[in-house]
């Protein structure tokens, strides 16, 4: 009776089972908890890594009608991604130095030009480069990626005419940037939203911009994507449209300058040769699709 009895003592009962289940759930879900937190840690330190812009912040608590000063102001590098597009800079600094504050900022907050006095915030012409122009493209005259595009992006400009009888499609401009989508000038991706637009803004210097012009009174645009990585120009050169149909005779002698981006990369002259048909030369100024730039009228 007596092994009996010690066997049936060590049997383990309802209660330790139910305990030692819960023991392991409870560790599980430690462990789980432990790891998410980790991953998390990981993924703020790797964006904290990332580009890194300076900003112009406050040293201490700066209250309403303060003067800004190298004094009480610093210097401190923030991730790109949490900049604020209106935040001053150190090259701006000279600009805002001596002028009073409109609000109250708090120390390590960064200046916004709303918040300074009597100050101009930057205007979209400041971002126009010494030398180029933007100019404005209604979408309905541009084929504008079915509403993709975006602030930054880049593309080329074919231009479509119809020239005595017959129908021809020519590259007239390669790696444009867009700068602004209708009134969006800069890309916000993390909002997610998808915004309508009527107008694309191109940065183009004076020639590309008549160019532009000359195009859209003449012929049909249509923009293709460009991925950012890609500066090569492609072997369809863009060429003079104005000088091509009548508006100001182009030198023979001169080169002509193929234009990415405000690059420029040199074309000869007889790759603006016209056949005796009237069109470009096949294989220097005329974009040529599957081998088929011209279709019959």
């Amino acid at each position: 009776m007596k092994p009996s009895f010690a066997l049936s003592a060590l049997r383990p009962n309802k209660t330790w089972i139910v305990l030692g289940v819960a023991l392991a759930i409870g560790l599980l879900a430690a462990l789980g908890a432990r790891s998410y937190l980790f991953n998390q840690l990981a993924e703020i330190e790797a964006r904290g890594k990332g580009r890194m812009v300076d900003l112009v912040v406050a040293k201490v608590d700066l209250a309403k009608g303060q003067r800004l000063s190298s004094d009480n102001l610093a210097v401190r590098p923030i991730p790109a991604d949490y900049a604020h597009s209106l935040a001053l800079t150190p090259e701006q600094f000279d600009r805002a130095e001596g002028r009073a504050l409109a609000y109250d900022v708090k120390g390590g907050e960064a200046v916004l030009w709303s918040m300074v006095e009597g100050s101009k915030v930057p205007t979209f012409s400041a971002r126009v480069a010494a030398g180029h122009r933007a100019i404005t493209v209604p979408v309905d005259e541009i084929n504008s990626i079915s509403g993709l595009l975006e602030p930054g992006d880049r593309i080329d400009l074919l231009v479509s005419i119809e020239r005595q009888g017959r129908q021809s499609t020519f590259t007239l401009l390669q790696g444009i940037e867009v700068m602004a989508t209708g009134q969006r000038s800069v890309d916000d991706p993390k909002s997610g939203e998808r915004r309508l637009y009527s107008t694309v803004t191109l940065d183009a210097d004076p020639q590309q911009a008549r160019n532009i012009t000359v195009a859209r009174e003449a012929g049909r645009l249509t923009a293709l994507l460009r991925n950012p990585q890609d500066k090569a120009p492609t072997p369809g050169a863009a060429f003079d449209l104005a000088a091509w149909l009548g508006g100001t005779p182009a030198s023979p002698a001169a080169d002509v300058p193929v234009l990415y981006g405000g690059r420029g990369a040199k074309l000869p002259p007889e790759g603006l040769r016209l056949d005796p048909r009237g069109t470009p030369a096949p294989a220097r100024g005329r974009f040529e699709a599957n081998n088929a730039a011209d279709t019959a009228p």
